[in-house]
This record gives structure tokens, C-alpha cells and sequence, in this order.
């Protein structure tokens, strides 16, 4: 455990599981919804399995996994974004979901008002949205397009003002989902500039498929295949197991199979 890290436990989960519920046809939801307690019309679709992880206040942990292995899923439910299926999960502290929050944006409003907006879903009050204001604006960079309409950005773009959010709400957990791939490399550098200085007080939960970001920005990394952690531990163990697993075991198309 490195020195900037505590004891404390701000992310408990136990054999944590998530499924969807998969319908063949349209009609079957709402025959789900009215008869759903004698008879089951879908098929569940398990993304996660029997998770069970800990997670230590000023932690910096990077997932690792193939598209599809349930990592996104992992952090949707720890940010509260959808719940487990089954299991036990405990989360002390605010989190700040930076792609969540982007993914949240009201198209139609300018920038300006999505921040204050974000803001406040983020749990800042009025005055300290427009007192952070110009700060936000300046870190997302996006000049006069702060007062256009969100779905005439980019993904960058709306990525930009989400992390500028995020980066300003003082929260005790961070949680990047793939931000940074859909930026510049000027944004990119600025990004992992603050998450260097945010992970000396914070806890970082940090999904990338980029070995060279997670060995910088972790002090641990945990590997998610088909829905279960298959390794945890030292990031640079974690990723050398990883890449021989890519290069050596075919990529399984039944791990997007529907069980019966």
C-alpha cells in the first residue's frame, strides 16, 4: 500500500453481479411488466459475475479488459448509474463520473447551461458553479462554443466540458471511462497533468486500453474477463499477463452469447 493511501475502504463490492434483461420481441416488456411474476420473457445477459473488490481511499486503479468484458459495467454501478442485479456494493465519498456525466448532456442546451446543470447534479450549489465558471471554461477550451447548443459539439468536445466539470467539483472519487482517447493530445497531457495531481488526495478508478496510461496513473490494476476479475495487483504483472493473453488466447465471440 503506497503512502498516500489510508486504510479506509470507500468501494466495497461482493460478489456483485449485473444482467440485463434481453427481450426477443417489443410486446415481450410489457408482458414482462404485467404477468413478469409467473413467467420470465426475457433472457438475462450477465456482464458481470461474483465481483468482489476493494478499493482504498488514495487508490489509483486501472481495468483492463477486452471490449465487452464488463468494465464500463463495473463503474456504471459503482457512479449509481444502474444497479446490481445481485451482490452487495458500498461506496463512501462523491464520485465524479467524467463520461457519465458527459453522456448526460441535454443536446439542446448551450454549454454554458449544461456546466450549470452538471454542476449541480454534482452536488454544487449556484453560486459555486458560477464562481468556478471561468475556471471550467477555461480548462475545457472551447472558446465561443461554450454558448452553442451541446449537440453541435464533437465527443471531444462534450468530453472537454465534462472532465472541466468533473475536474472542479472536489469530489473524493474520480472515475475516467475512455475520456481521454477521444482527445487531442493537448487535452490528453492536460487530463493526466490534473489526475496526477488529483490522485495525491483522491481515489481514481481508470478504465484505458492504453498499457503506457495505466502503468503512469495506477498504483494498481485489475483485469475483468467476461464479466469476472481474473487478476488483480502490480500494474506492470497485471499487463504483462494481459498482452500474453491477448497474443496468445482467441478473442471468444460467445462471451456475447445470451444464456439460456
Amino acid at each position: 500500500m503506497s503512502s498516500s493511501m489510508s486504510s479506509e475502504v470507500v468501494v466495497r463490492t461482493r460478489h456483485l453481479g449485473k444482467a440485463y434483461q434481453l427481450y426477443a420481441h417489443r410486446s415481450d416488456w410489457l408482458k414482462q411488466v404485467m404477468f413478469g411474476t409467473w413467467k420470465t420473457y426475457y433472457k438475462p445477459f450477465w456482464v458481470l459475475r461474483d465481483i468482489d473488490l476493494d478499493v482504498y481511499r488514495g487508490d489509483s486503479i486501472g481495468i483492463l479488459g477486452r471490449n465487452g468484458c464488463g468494465k464500463s459495467t463495473l463503474l456504471q454501478v459503482i457512479c449509481g448509474m444502474t444497479l446490481p442485479s445481485n451482490g452487495e456494493l458500498r461506496v463512501t465519498g462523491r464520485v465524479a463520473p467524467v463520461l457519465a456525466l458527459g453522456a448526460t448532456f441535454d443536446a439542446e442546451l448551450s454549454g454554458r447551461e449544461n456546466i450549470m446543470i452538471g454542476g449541480a447534479v454534482m452536488g454544487l450549489t449556484r453560486s459555486e458553479v458560477l464562481a468556478k465558471f471561468d475556471s471550467m471554461a477555461e480548462f475545457a477550451g472551447i472558446g465561443d462554443y461554450m454558448e452553442q447548443p451541446v449537440k453541435h459539439y464533437s465527443m471531444g468536445m462534450r468530453t472537454r466540458l465534462a472532465f472541466a466539470i468533473c475536474a472542479h467539483v472536489e469530489a473524493e472519487i474520480l472515475v475516467v471511462d475512455e475520456a481521454l482517447a477521444v482527445g487531442d493530445a493537448a487535452f490528453q497531457r492536460k487530463c493526466l497533468d490534473w489526475i496526477d495531481s488529483f490522485r495525491r488526495k483522491g481515489t481514481l478508478l481508470f478504465v484505458s486500453h492504453s498499457p503506457a496510461e495505466v502503468r503512469r496513473l495506477c498504483n494498481r490494476a485489475i483485469w475483468i474477463e467476461d464479466g469476472r476479475i481474473r487478476s488483480q495487483g502490480e500494474p506492470s504483472v497485471v499487463i504483462r499477463a494481459y498482452n500474453r493473453a491477448l497474443a496468445m488466447e482467441k478473442d471468444d465471440i460467445h462471451r456475447f452469447s445470451v444464456s439460456e
